[in-house]
């Protein structure tokens, strides 16, 4: 005779028994990995156990949640936290792309609605309304004018220190912190409860930071309602996206700090289409930017070989 350690049940004689037993499992009891399967080899019982402690603790560890998240990556814009708001710092060309990021959301989001209702827009707070999920939100350079604009803005960064910036930033202006909620997760933490929850998912600077990016873009695409949209900027994987966004940008110009990229993570606006259609959502807009170091302003380009931007819309 044999006891369930999770029930305490007794079972018939037998060398080798399931833990926790059919009835624990059945009545709720068994974790969520056991009810499901995932510890589905047989155990010895403890009275008959021979391997060794060790042994047993490898069988029955937990897997690890899949994440998307690199810790390098974390660590070294955690160390950079304290200079997320110095506009003429490490972060003066994030700042810059505001010009452009930020009226590209605006008017995207506000055309779509005017083309799907006759409601009117206040020209004041024109994203009154949208609720808006920034991934890698940083310290909130791109949510708070966003917030700004009327919509109700949800920051997520994996980063503790990130957030706690972000969360102190925006206190300034009380009116814009009643419109912002900062996360430290990440953007797959969300999924099992925000799944099609947001108009608009907005990425901006991020993908070319991750370890997996359809494992990334699939999380962030399947957060959007029907008839959402998705906004990433990243940098296309070229010899020129190499020359300009890493030798120039970092060891020449010192725009940002060497080591801020690795063209190895960089992706090209076809794969990320193709990972963007899988998820069923369309293309509606591609396009090029460029920065002027020394007009420190960004512009709108066709050609896509070094930053550009996406817009695209989910499936109905």
């Amino acid at each position: 005779m044999f006891v369930c350690r999770t029930c305490r049940q007794t079972v018939q004689s037998a060398t080798y028994v399931q833990w926790p037993s059919r009835a624990c499992v059945t009545a709720g009891r068994g974790s969520f990995e056991q009810r499901r399967g995932v510890h589905n080899t047989r155990v010895q019982c403890q009275s008959l156990r021979t391997r060794s402690a060790e042994e047993n603790d490898q069988k029955f560890q937990r897997p690890m949640a899949q994440t998307t998240i690199d810790e390098e990556e974390v660590k070294k814009f955690s160390n950079l936290a304290e200079l997320w708001w110095d506009e003429a710092g490490e972060f003066e060309a994030l700042h810059s792309m505001n010009e452009l990021r930020v009226p590209l959301i605006r008017d995207a989001l506000v055309n779509q609605r005017q083309q799907e209702s006759e409601g009117t827009v206040r020209p004041s707070l024109p994203l009154e309304g949208f609720q808006i999920l920034d991934v890698g939100s940083g310290g909130g350079i791109l949510s708070e004018p966003l917030a700004r604009l009327g919509a109700l803005v949800v920051g997520v960064d994996a980063s503790e220190e990130n957030i706690k910036i972000a969360q102190a930033h925006v206190m300034h202006d009380p009116k814009v912190a009643r419109n912002i909620k900062y996360i430290q997760a990440t953007v797959e933490d969300l999924v099992g409860t925000e799944a099609e929850k947001f108009d608009a998912v907005v990425t901006s600077e991020v993908v070319e930071h991750v370890a997996d990016v359809p494992t990334f873009v699939t999380a962030c695409c399947q957060l959007v309602k029907p008839g959402g949209s998705i906004f990433l900027t990243t940098l296309n994987k070229t010899y020129l996206s190499y020359a300009l966004g890493v030798v120039v940008a970092e060891n020449l110009l010192r725009l940002v700090s060497p080591g801020t990229h690795d063209w190895n993570k960089f992706i090209s606006p076809q794969d990320l289409q193709y990972i963007l259609d899988q998820n069923d959502f369309s293309t509606r807009l591609l396009h090029g930017m460029m920065y002027n170091p020394l007009m420190k302003r960004w512009s709108w380009i066709k050609n896509t070989s070094v930053n550009y931007a996406i817009h695209a819309v989910k499936a109905t």
